[in-house]
């Protein structure tokens, strides 16, 4: 048995998601060599991109990120974030950046900052795709240069070897835009020698923090020890564990295949895993494999305006209407598209609570015994204006359309808001979801930053 060991503590799923205070000082009792935490992910959908913007909110992101580098940087731990601001793009990065330089002038700190950004230019993905070197994921459509040029922001997936790259560069904080989630926690541990395809597991199960414990949860942290043959994964809160089930499948989620995890330069390979009971809420995990591709691709993420979108919500609990529900929402549909004609253009949907709203066409159950129904209405049209007038015509039609048995002539729907209709804003759709090979992993831009007691050097 190998005495060399690397010790990893994971504190939340998401930068921003919160943890116990306690379990943090747990882990960091644990004397780990890394603290690092995944920042985004594409989960939240393609607005986030788009727009520049981030789903997490900034005072529960510096909460989180002060108590990782108050103690990594006073205890010499290694710090690293990726997916910086949600999504990863140059304005997210820029935003996570200034928290952290926030941070260090309100706790005096120095360190070394390594920060990375992954944005892909247009001008290179055009040659990549005119090259051969982009492909589509599956059922994504072929890219080309329309969806490039309306997409505001691309960027790549990067692996771990930029984070390397700053870490050599002896950068003690790494900022990376969007990062591949598992190189985040892999790519100091695969430096000191340790197996690519432990570290890189190691790094699925962790990126999550406590999720893959049970209870699981996003927002508690998770710890790692990886030898040379073997990781130990454990939870650092009294009210969780790791288990085999737990661990076995959390190694399983998002992904299509069980035994075979792609991501940048190569996949994970899983036919020889095991998954051992340590007791005490400790399981062991060995046999993981890594697999270099003979190609080296990154996933590109970009998305694009598609319109605007306004809201209505409401509750329905006339029984009648509950019963018929959907010949009711399709005659409306038709009323407002004769009236509104040509002059409203946009897309018109009903999303409806409690008989099919979060799958839709695809919801299995199709007889409900519900006694209410939620439903929101949504338009989405080239304009605000257009979807404010689309929603509020239907809104208006739908609240008192005269429907077969209605008894009651008073409105059709209960609003638990006023007002009754809410300006979304900007919707966007993905544009890019594709690869791209590249030549060298590492070639993405690094800015190394020296603070000292707080200020730039």
């Amino acid at each position: 048995m190998s005495a060399r060991e690397f010790r990893v503590l994971s504190p939340t799923a998401i930068l921003g998601y919160g943890f116990p205070e306690e379990s943090f000082r747990n882990g960091v009792a644990k004397k780990p060599d890394l603290i690092a935490c995944d920042a985004g992910s594409t989960d939240p959908g393609p607005y986030y991109l788009g727009s520049g913007k981030s789903f997490t909110d900034r005072a529960f992101v510096k909460r989180d990120l002060t108590f990782m580098l108050v103690e990594g940087v006073r205890r010499g731990v290694p710090v690293v974030v990726g997916t910086a601001g949600g999504s990863g793009a140059a304005p997210h990065l820029a935003w996570c950046r200034s928290i952290i330089e926030e941070i260090a002038r309100e706790q005096n700190l120095s360190f070394t900052m390594g920060v990375i950004a992954s944005d892909v230019s247009k001008q290179t993905v055009k040659a990549a795709l005119a090259a051969g070197r982009i492909q589509a994921l599956p059922f994504v459509p072929t890219l080309d240069g329309k969806a490039i040029d309306e997409s505001p922001h691309i960027v790549a997936q990067i692996g771990c070897e930029p984070l390397q790259k700053a870490l050599a560069a002896g950068c003690n904080v790494v900022l990376a835009g969007r990062c591949y989630d598992p190189a985040n926690f892999a790519a100091l541990p695969i430096m000191k020698g340790f197996p690519e395809g432990l570290c890189l597991h190691m790094g699925k199960i962790l990126e999550c923090g406590a999720i893959a414990a049970t209870p699981g949860s996003g927002a508690d942290c998770a710890f790692a020890t990886i030898f040379d043959d073997r990781f130990v994964l454990e939870a650092l809160s009294p009210k969780r564990r790791f288990t085999r089930e737990s661990a076995a499948a959390h190694t399983l989620y998002e992904k299509s295949d069980p035994y075979r995890l792609p991501g940048p330069g190569g996949l994970i390979d899983l036919t020889g895993c095991s998954f051992t009971d340590l007791g005490e809420g400790r399981v062991e995990v060995r046999g993981s494999r890594h697999e270099k591709t003979p190609a080296y691709w990154v996933k590109l993420e970009g998305s694009r305006r598609i319109g605007s979108r306004s809201l209505s919500i409401a509750g329905v609990r006339d029984p009648i209407m509950v019963r018929d529900i959907e010949p009711v929402l399709e005659a409306v549909r038709q009323q407002v598209r004769a009236m509104a004609g040509n002059t409203v253009a946009g897309e018109l949907y009903f999303h409806v609570y409690g008989k099919n709203g979060v799958m839709g066409p695809g919801e299995p159950v199709r007889i409900t015994t519900s006694h209410e129904l939620g439903i929101v209405i949504e338009a989405i049209s080239p304009t605000q204006e257009q979807a404010d007038t689309l929603v509020s015509v239907t809104r208006s039609t739908l609240l008192h359309y005269g429907y077969p048995g209605r008894i009651s002539t008073a409105g059709n729907l209960a609003f638990p808001f006023s007002p009754s209709d809410i300006r979304a804003g900007d919707v966007y759709g993905f544009s890019i979801y594709h690869l791209m090979q590249v030549d060298d992993p590492a070639g993405f831009p690094l800015e190394v930053v020296h603070v000292r007691n707080g200020a730039k050097s």
